[in-house]
């Protein structure tokens, strides 16, 4: 299947859990911690500069968009673990992913970000043993690669591949600064959508 990204629009936007439609056509959700870069990489898969909102602020997505392309969906959830919003909101997007993958939904991928520049987090390993745990289809994305030489890259991709306990060939190593990575993402985002 190939997908036109550049097609992509802005779809809807949700607060709660319970206001999600029913789900209709392949999903693909992006999840991550604040700082991650999910908006940087959505916009760069897309190959537009504003589709979704970057900030440079942390948790600045406080809903989880939706952004249509080509008959699926692109699915950018809150980011997690981010310290300067209250506990009650902190608590609410907290509630928003556990509602969103709690439903009946196409799960044909989850991209989870990982910023290829940290060791292991905690709550990124949180994420991802649900994602084993749930069974769902997932690909992990190392993001902000440019920061890194070429070595360091692949260095930090197989010691983060060892701490999470999943394969190399599970990861993506990406910039969504330097177009590093995006043609493989986009790749496994279209295998899965078949």
């Amino acid at each position: 299947m190939t997908i036109r990204f550049d097609t992509a629009r802005f779809a809807a936007a949700y607060g709660t859990a319970e206001q999600l439609p029913p789900s209709t056509t392949p999903e693909v959700a992006f999840a991550g911690r604040s700082n991650v870069g999910k908006s940087s990489l959505i916009n760069r898969l897309c190959q537009r500069k504003a589709l979704a909102r970057t900030s440079s602020q942390p948790g600045k997505t406080a809903n989880i968009n939706f952004y249509e392309t080509d008959g699926i969906y692109l699915v950018d959830l809150p980011g997690y673990g981010y310290a300067k919003v209250s506990g009650k909101e902190r608590q609410r997007w907290a509630d928003l992913i556990a509602g969103y993958f709690d439903q009946e939904r196409s799960f044909n991928l989850v991209v989870a970000l990982v910023d290829i520049r940290h060791d292991a987090q905690k709550l990124d390993v949180q994420m991802l043993d649900f994602l084993r745990e749930a069974e769902l289809p997932f690909v992990i994305a190392l993001t902000k690669a440019d920061k890194l030489s070429r070595a360091k890259q692949d260095q930090q991709a197989s010691r983060l591949s060892k701490q999470f306990g999943i394969p190399r060939t599970q990861m993506v190593i990406t910039s969504a600064e330097k177009n590093i990575g995006i043609d493989e993402l986009r790749h496994r985002i279209e295998e899965a959508c078949e």
